[in-house]
């Protein structure tokens, strides 16, 4: 090791790497100058290139100085493709239809803009259902309905309080919606969420009562016990209410299901967003996929392919255009439907439309 000699002018090895502290930086129009960023310190006056895993580039802005305006403020600021400082373009949703419990795309291909009812603001976008997605879903809905009829009330019942929780857990989500669907004051769109809740909750506990209210013990002449069981239909369509988007739709729906039917419904056109949530609540919830099946489109054209469906049980017309009401009553009498037509009213009347009486006769003492 070398000893430095201070004296004979000798410096040691570690005092010959230390860099000369009077050296001075570039002056201000050197071309290293220009290229540094203002706020950027001097290294030893030379700029070199970037490494490559740096992330950084040789430039930090532009000649003459001046912040880079992705960093303006100390903030990351989004480019936008419009061409609008501050402004971004809305991502508009297309839903898709809800059958068998999946959510395929429409066949057609098809979609309709959904727009508010007082502002006219697009909103999303819906599915366009066609003939074709009506056949698949009463195909849907043929499957489930063995399954779900054979389940025992209690637990049917069990199941539908399990969809009423759910709303009630996404009430501030179907509030908004109905806000915007039918032009109502934010506190009638609560209540109508609290009333379709409530109105659930009551179809709910009628799944274990409806055997004793519509069925009976005959007396008959003779050593017989005679007894009238009430079972379920099986396939039904229903055309929901075109102004209610989801109380309308939930006194339609849930009276069908909590008899053990299953159900294909066609959404309010208009108006379908809440009947889509709806579905989403159904699809995560302890519903039997193909139990209810829901297409949005036009009433006026699934209408007649559902009266016409030789494997449909019962058709319910809540919300059929006035002018084909009557056409979808005939059509529907060909392959000898349950029909309930426009107007009908009263929960218990549409629990008893959806039920088929069987009589059992059975002799006494065997």
């Amino acid at each position: 090791m070398r000893v430095a000699d201070t004296d004979s002018g000798r410096t040691s090895m570690s005092e010959k790497a230390k860099p000369a502290s009077g050296k001075k930086p570039p002056i201000a129009d050197s071309p290293v100058a220009q290229e540094r960023a203002p706020d950027e310190p001097s290294t030893d006056g030379v700029r070199g290139e970037a490494s490559p895993g740096s992330g950084r580039s040789a430039k930090t802005g532009p000649k003459g100085g001046g912040k880079s305006p992705a960093h303006e403020g100390g903030e990351s600021r989004v480019s936008v493709a419009a061409g609008v400082a501050g402004q971004r373009l809305g991502i508009n949703k297309t839903y898709k239809l809800y059958l068998g419990g999946a959510f395929p795309r429409s066949e057609s291909g098809r979609s309709y803009p959904v727009h508010a009812a007082k502002t006219g603001e697009l909103l999303a976008f819906a599915s366009w259902a066609s003939r074709k997605d009506v056949r698949d879903a009463v195909v849907a809905a043929r499957g489930a309905v063995s399954k779900w009829s054979g389940a025992t009330a209690y637990n049917r019942g069990q199941v539908l309080y399990r969809v009423a929780e759910m709303i009630e857990g996404r009430s501030g989500q179907f509030a908004a919606q109905i806000f915007q669907a039918e032009g109502i004051s934010q506190t009638a769109a609560q209540q109508a969420v609290a009333d379709s809740i409530d109105r659930w909750v009551w179809y709910a506990g009628w799944t274990d009562k409806v055997a004793q209210v519509v069925g009976a013990a005959n007396p008959v002449a003779g050593p017989y016990f005679n007894f009238s069981v009430p079972e379920p239909t099986g396939v039904v369509a229903v055309l929901a209410p075109a102004t209610s988007s989801l109380l309308g739709l939930v006194s339609v729906v849930a009276p069908v299901i909590a008899t053990g039917n299953s159900v294909v419904v066609v959404a309010s056109e208009e108006r379908p967003l809440p009947a889509i949530t709806l579905s989403e609540v159904l699809a995560t919830s302890d519903v039997p996929g193909g139990v209810v099946n829901l297409l949005t489109g036009r009433a006026a054209e699934l209408g007649p392919w559902l009266a016409a469906h030789a494997d449909v049980d019962g058709l319910d017309l809540a919300g059929a255009p006035d002018d084909i009401a009557v056409d979808l009553e005939r059509a529907a009498a060909d392959t000898v439907k349950r029909v309930l037509p426009p107007g009908t009213t009263g929960e218990l009347a549409r629990l008893r439309a959806w039920t088929e009486l069987t009589t059992v006769w059975h002799p006494v003492g065997r």
